[in-house]
């Protein structure tokens, strides 16, 4: 396939990476420690982990997998934890020990976690207790044998962290504080380190071949997978991303702030791991929703660049001590995760005087597929141009290629596309074919100078902040209700976070509320997943077989007929 958007290429971007210069996560971890030593590789919480020390900590935490839990390469491990330094420490330990890093998002209510660690086949778990109470029990109902504990402070110096961590265990639960829990056998985390510290231990050398990752997603459609990630898939999408912005960057000098989550793979892959390549320095922000302690940390470290998603840059730009931030060393800032507004960009430009750059990528794709030019000719309302060694291609329902400006099925093939789905071959045939095509369920049209826009999507995918929630789960969760007979559910616009989760549903009570309704969910459903909007109907649209008709929902009159809280 002719790759007509190379002729948009920036200047010094090349057409293609070089899969030889790093081919695993390992080596570039090993590289970035040579080559950096005295850099500081995280911060958070005022604290700091230098390269060098984050070798010695991963290597203690990788002594303390193998030689106390016996577990081997291969095996896979979930990481529950939110934007700390334990982070990095526990992953790069598991990859330095072989393991497969099962990324879990932190608030999954205890259902949503035993259905990812009973599919993964998890052996161990690393989570952080403010969320303990929901693995009570776990090890009963999934392969989980081996549970590391972590406190906030854990890592921070020992007064602020002793007093943060004491502090916690006084707080409320429902204020951020830490449940009661009880949990046999468990470890604490620095006494895990503790114990790594004294062991011999040899780091795995990883094939490129190996997984890295088990990043769940809902894919197409349906109840979430895993989306088998190689090291060669990831350092393959971290070396295209970082040939797009190396022509900006300085190393040794990059301070990145990071306020996604870094079990989301956008953020892996682009800020954990691609900023290694250049010594970055990741300012890791805990709570980002926290808009004036974000700010707080924005004025008291300068950075150079910033990740984010839309909604997090509107609500930046909405505050009002954010013009007071200094962005003299900022260079530029990327949007992924969801469409970025004109209108944000335009703001944003015009508040920083720099740019906010689209992407697009699935966590299929380790995650980037293409992304808009740095040399100030990007495209707002475009997703941009295809990055080197990959390949796009707009295809129809009997997947041929349409032609130039026609809109079709985004389909991607590249080193970065997935092995495939855990176990799910079934799924996997959906939307793999030929040879290593990806079917992304998104609709698009290529623009004559090679630009992409995406105009619609197939998939019934609702997306919350650059969070993907799938009306299949919420549908399923909330049909366990004794009074609730039919449910569908639908995304609508949302000035907040781009979409919100709205239900139709109909009911054997007629007394149920919209508060009866989000209280339920919270039992079975993560906070970004749980309806903001309800209708009550007699009766649900549906096909001549009975399927309900989520579409024909979606496309009657959008102005809102429900209730909000």
């Amino acid at each position: 396939m002719e790759r007509f958007w190379l002729n948009s290429y920036p200047h010094g971007v090349p057409h293609n990476i070089d899969p030889s210069e790093v081919k695993t996560i390992n080596q570039l971890f090993k590289k970035a420690v040579k080559d950096f030593p005295e850099q500081i590789a995280f911060e958070n919480m005022g604290a700091t982990l230098g390269y060098t020390e984050l070798d010695e900590l991963t290597d203690h935490m990788a002594s303390f997998y193998i030689n106390k839990l016996g577990l081997k390469p291969g095996d896979r491990i979930a990481i529950q934890l939110p934007n700390l330094l334990q982070f990095p420490v526990a992953m790069f330990g598991a990859l330095k020990a072989g393991l497969v890093v099962v990324n879990t998002n932190p608030l999954y209510t205890q259902p949503e976690m035993i259905h990812q660690f009973k599919d993964s086949g998890a052996k161990a778990l690393v989570i952080l207790e403010n969320f303990a109470d929901k693995a009570m029990g776990l090890q009963e109902k999934t392969d989980i044998k081996h549970i590391i504990v972590t406190g906030v402070g854990d890592l921070l110096d020992f007064f602020k962290g002793s007093l943060i961590n004491v502090a916690l265990k006084l707080k409320s639960p429902k204020k951020g504080g830490v449940p009661k829990y009880n949990l046999p056998g468990s470890h604490k985390f620095n006494m895990a380190l503790k114990f790594g510290a004294t062991q011999d231990f040899t780091p795995h050398r990883a094939d490129v071949h190996d997984i890295a990752f088990l990043q769940y997603t809902g894919g197409t459609t349906g109840v979430s997978k895993g989306a088998v990630l190689t090291h060669s898939n990831v350092v393959s999408n971290m070396l295209q991303i970082i040939s797009w912005i190396s022509p900006y960057m300085k190393k040794g000098e990059e301070v990145i702030m990071t306020p996604l989550p870094l079990y989301h793979i956008f953020s892996l892959t682009l800020n954990c791991l691609g900023f290694l390549y250049f010594g970055g320095r990741n300012v890791l922000v805990t709570n980002p929703r926290d808009i004036k302690g974000f700010i707080k940390i924005m004025k008291n470290t300068p950075f150079t660049c910033l990740s984010g998603v839309n909604t997090l840059f509107n609500a930046l730009l909405e505050h009002k001590d954010f013009k007071s931030i200094d962005f003299s060393r900022l260079t530029f800032s990327v949007a992924g995760g969801m469409a970025l507004q004109s209108d944000v960009a335009h703001r944003w430009m015009k508040t920083t005087e720099t740019c906010i750059v689209e992407g697009y990528g699935l966590t299929e794709t380790s995650p980037v597929v293409s992304v808009n030019p740095l040399d100030g000719n990007d495209l707002v309302n475009s997703i941009g141009l295809p990055i080197p060694s990959t390949e796009v291609g707009i295809f129809d329902e009997q997947l041929q290629p349409v032609p130039l400006g026609e809109a079709g099925e985004l389909c991607v093939r590249g080193p970065q596309v997935m092995k495939g789905y855990w176990k799910r071959d079934d799924e996997t045939d959906k939307v793999m074919f030929g040879d290593g095509w990806f079917r992304t369920g998104d609709i698009a049209l290529f623009l004559e100078n090679g630009f992409l826009k995406i105009v619609d999507r197939k998939k019934d995918m609702i997306l919350v902040s650059g969070f993907n929630v799938y009306p299949n789960e919420i549908e399923e969760a909330l049909s366990t209700h004794p009074e609730i007979s039919e449910v569908a559910a639908i995304g609508i616009p949302d000035a907040r976070s781009g979409e919100a989760v709205k239900v139709f549903i109909v009911t054997t009570n007629k007394s149920l509320t919209l508060k009866d309704i989000r209280t339920y969910s919270k039992n079975y459903l993560t906070g970004y997943k749980v309806p903001d909007f309800v209708e009550f109907r007699d009766e649900l649209p549906k096909s001549n077989v009975g399927k309900i008709l989520r579409r024909k929902l979606r496309d009657e009159d959008p102005s809102f007929k429900g209730s909000h809280p």
